[in-house]
């Protein structure tokens, strides 16, 4: 029985989790969740022992000095909760709980159980769990972000795809497992990053999974410098695109393929919903800057502009399309570079399911090339 000392009784409480390796391309997951935690001025009341789940030679712990003390940071999981005063723009307060770590190196069973403990004794009426993927997706275009759930009923209710994928896994799909046989509402929201710009950071695919968690929880979430900085990447992108005529032509071609595949989306009934997104953000005390699809509310096709020093500055050229699952995982006995998935790259592009992880199991994608190798 895990006991909680000092944590108020929660109001409606969900919890949203995002873990950084496997799962994590461009750091867009990760990054989502400490932005609620640094916006909402979340206070941390758990940590999991790093000796129970984490090896560290892959992820090693951190020296720092503190008034000239040497100090260790040992790489974890940590869970904080956030109280939102006006949830909804109508008044309405709503907790959430943000967990934020690494994916362990062992005992995932283990993990996850310790965490729907928590989940158990905090009243967590639902469990969120964000990622990110590589994909042949234009960064020219808004991010594409999928909704998937095990749950029938869940997928019904919410308009989320219900997930058929099989192949490896990582840690979100394994947490979104044990939520089903606990009998816990889980969901999993997945961000499509340009394979040809994975390294960290992505803002633009970090504020789409903010916009596409704004409309799940019916949360109004303060974006503070997160649409500026997703400007600024897409500047030092189209930059580095326009200064190589090779990557400008193959920008163009997954512009040409996404856009194809989007046509039938251009229906009234696609139209009407736009519409309704857009009507519940209008809030006249809100201001600029609210998230939307894929952008900023406006009105704009969702282009954003960026620095990108980090970024990968020459994409690799169209490679033969790999075997591909059903639910857009790669065949990690394929090719390196990811096919069409989830990310519109072309007119066989698939949604992915619960997993749809981008590089391999012990590669953080800052510690090596997020190229989509799978593991």
């Amino acid at each position: 029985m895990i006991e909680l000392e000092g944590v108020p009784e929660l109001i409606d409480p969900v919890m949203v989790a995002a873990f950084e390796g496997w799962n994590d391309a461009g750091d867009a997951a990760s990054a989502a969740v400490a932005h609620l935690d640094r916006e909402w001025k979340g206070e941390v009341f758990a940590a999991l022992d790093a000796e129970d789940y984490y090896d560290f030679q892959v992820n090693r712990p951190t020296v720092w000095l503190d008034g000239g003390v040497r100090k260790i940071t040992w790489p974890t999981t940590r869970l904080s909760v956030v109280r939102i005063a006006d949830a909804n723009g109508k008044g309405k307060p709503r907790d959430l709980v943000l967990v934020r770590g690494i994916e362990p190196s062992m005992r995932w069973r283990s993990f996850c159980n310790e965490i729907l403990g928590f989940a158990h004794e905090l009243g967590v009426e639902m469990l969120v769990v964000l990622g990110a993927l590589l994909g042949d997706t234009p960064h020219t275009r808004p991010v594409p972000v999928s909704g998937v759930t095990s749950d029938p009923d869940l997928a019904r209710r919410l308009d989320l795809e219900e997930t058929r994928y099989e192949g490896p896994t990582g840690i979100v799909g394994i947490l979104q497992e044990a939520c089903t046989h606990a009998g816990v509402p889980a969901v999993s929201l997945w961000a499509a990053v340009p394979h040809y710009v994975s390294q960290p950071p992505n803002p633009k695919a970090t504020l789409a999974l903010l916009n596409r968690l704004e409309d799940l929880l019916d949360l109004r979430i303060p974006l503070g410098e997160l649409s500026e900085d997703a400007r600024a990447w897409q500047l030092g992108v189209d930059q580095l695109a326009a200064e190589d005529s090779e990557v400008a032509e193959y920008v163009q071609s997954l512009e040409e393929a996404r856009d194809t595949a989007d046509l039938p989306e251009a229906s009234g009934e696609a139209i009407a919903r736009e519409f309704e997104r857009y009507l519940r953000r209008r809030d006249p005390q809100a201001g600029p800057g609210l998230a939307t699809e894929g952008g900023v509310a406006d009105g704009r096709d969702g282009s954003y502009l960026r620095d990108t020093a980090s970024g990968r500055t020459r994409p690799p050229k169209p490679a033969p399309k790999e075997s591909k699952d059903p639910g857009g995982q790669a065949d990690p006995k394929g090719p390196e570079t990811r096919g069409p998935d989830s990310a519109g790259g072309g007119p066989d592009s698939r949604k992915p399911d619960a997993e749809d992880p981008q590089d391999s199991p012990t590669d953080s994608p800052k510690e090596g090339p997020a190229d989509g190798s799978e593991g």
